[in-house]
């Protein structure tokens, strides 16, 4: 197993940052262009729970915009996947960046992290395809497909990109569809309530610490929008662990606003690690639609309270992420290889806590690349893992007064990203997390650099 040699090494490399250069920009030197792709795996492919996909209720889409400024090229992209760890994470960007005509750090990629959806990481399928168990993880043929359609489909965007001249933040609160998944009784106890609950003691307790407010950008041309970008922290999904692919209560509020008013929408999940719709989910059909016309309540709050300004100089912002892996029992690569090739352990562990972990220890020693996109006082922040409530909310106290939206679920090797006091809470979190406690401060200075705090 390789490991990290000291925090002198994690400084050195943190201390280092690219900021792409910056020139002011004119109104008409900003261009955008959006595009879209059917991820969708072929029916008979595994999905998050490892069962194989056997009926297709939405499809699940790759959208997002190619930005151009100054000559200058960034994407954001948001796919309905669970995950895209590690290699894949990688590849995908660098694909996606060579179709755009710009370089992969200048290319964001984000899953919503839907469980009807597939887990992706080409490394941990290397690893079970040498293990005998290829069918936990989609065919690299399928992957490759897809990845190939994407690309064309960003490349064919180039030819429509428009000018833009404004851009319009808005946002407004979403009722009842975010809790705490870590709430506390009268006692002070936590008392752990995931994504549906039906315990009524639990379904008493309060929403918890949450981020109530769904977030939108607007790029537009003078009065007429181009594209909005929707970011709200949630876990997206009401029920999952059968063989459905659906892009859940996200992606059916997102596509019903999509037709209902004519312009391009893409939905990011912010940092939902700790967040899902527990408290007023029971996993049926009847909740799932209830969330969505929620969730869709909010967007239209969202894009009623926009105001649109002129768009302001554009400036992307790189950070080389270090985060020191775990180590204990269960962290060795040793353990992460038993366990991804014991026969009693449940295939989707075997996947996650198996394979995944074990490439992801395997890369210890390549840092994880964060970006940043500003537009004028605009502010979009692009985080790996599954990262808990209270570094978003960290994000926001940085710049108090300035418009700060946070996409979450990057490169999901690292698992969830926790505060250092969740290490000692309980709680469900930080047993799945694959780093060290330390890394709180090592995220939150990254998040400050890329907020351009000094």
């Amino acid at each position: 197993m390789l490991r990290l040699r000291g925090a002198a090494f994690v400084i050195t490399v943190l201390s280092v940052f690219v900021f792409s250069p910056l020139r002011a920009q004119a109104a008409d030197e900003l261009r955008v262009a959006t595009f879209r792709c059917d991820i969708t795996p072929p029916l008979g492919q595994p999905m998050f729970s490892c069962d194989a996909l056997r009926t297709v209720e939405q499809p699940l889409l790759a959208k997002g915009i190619v930005l151009e400024a100054d000559g200058r090229r960034y994407v954001l992209c948001a796919l309905d996947w669970c995950e895209l760890c590690n290699g894949s994470h990688e590849a995908l960007r660098n694909r996606i960046a060579a179709a755009a005509g710009t370089k992969p750090s200048c290319v964001a990629v984000q899953v919503v992290h839907q469980h009807t959806a597939p887990f992706v990481d080409i490394d941990a399928q290397k690893l079970l395809a040498e293990a005998g168990v290829p069918e936990f993880h989609l065919d690299p043929k399928v992957l490759d497909a897809i990845e190939e359609r994407l690309a064309e489909a960003v490349k064919q965007s180039i030819g429509r990109l428009e000018p833009f001249d404004r851009i319009g933040t808005g946002q407004a609160k979403v009722d009842r569809v975010a809790s705490s998944r870590r709430p506390v009784d009268e006692t002070g106890k936590l008392r752990p309530r995931m994504s549906s609950c039906t315990d009524p003691a639990l379904l008493a307790l309060p929403e918890g610490t949450i981020d109530p407010y769904l977030k939108t950008i607007t790029l537009a041309q003078g009065q007429k929008p181009l594209v909005r970008l929707h970011y709200y922290a949630t876990h997206p999904q009401s029920s999952y662990g059968d063989n459905r692919a659906t892009s859940d209560f996200p992606g059916i509020a997102r596509e019903r606003l999509e037709r209902k008013e004519g312009v391009f929408q893409i939905y990011f999940t912010g940092c939902g690690g700790d967040i899902a719709a527990g408290k007023y989910n029971d996993g049926s059909k009847e909740c799932r639609k209830a969330l969505a016309e929620r969730l869709l309540a909010g967007m239209e709050a969202s894009i009623a309270a926009t105001k649109l300004v002129p768009a302001g100089a554009v400036r992307w912002r790189t950070y080389p992420l270090m985060l020191p892996r775990r180590s204990g029992p269960g962290f060795t690569l040793a353990d992460c290889l038993v366990r991804m090739k014991d026969t009693k352990t449940w295939p989707a562990s075997r996947l996650y806590a198996g394979a995944v972990r074990a490439a992801f220890i395997q890369r210890s020693r390549q840092p994880i690349e964060l970006s940043s996109l500003e537009i004028g006082k605009v502010h979009i922040l692009h985080l790996p893992g599954e990262p808990m409530v209270c570094f978003q909310l960290f994000a926001q106290s940085l710049k108090p007064g300035v418009f700060v939206a946070v996409a979450g679920y990057g490169d999901g090797g690292p698992g969830y990203l926790c505060p250092e006091k969740a290490f000692s809470e309980g709680g469900y979190e930080q047993t799945a997390s694959n780093v060290k406690p330390e890394s709180e401060t090592l995220l939150k200075k990254a998040i400050a650099a890329l907020l351009g705090v000094d």
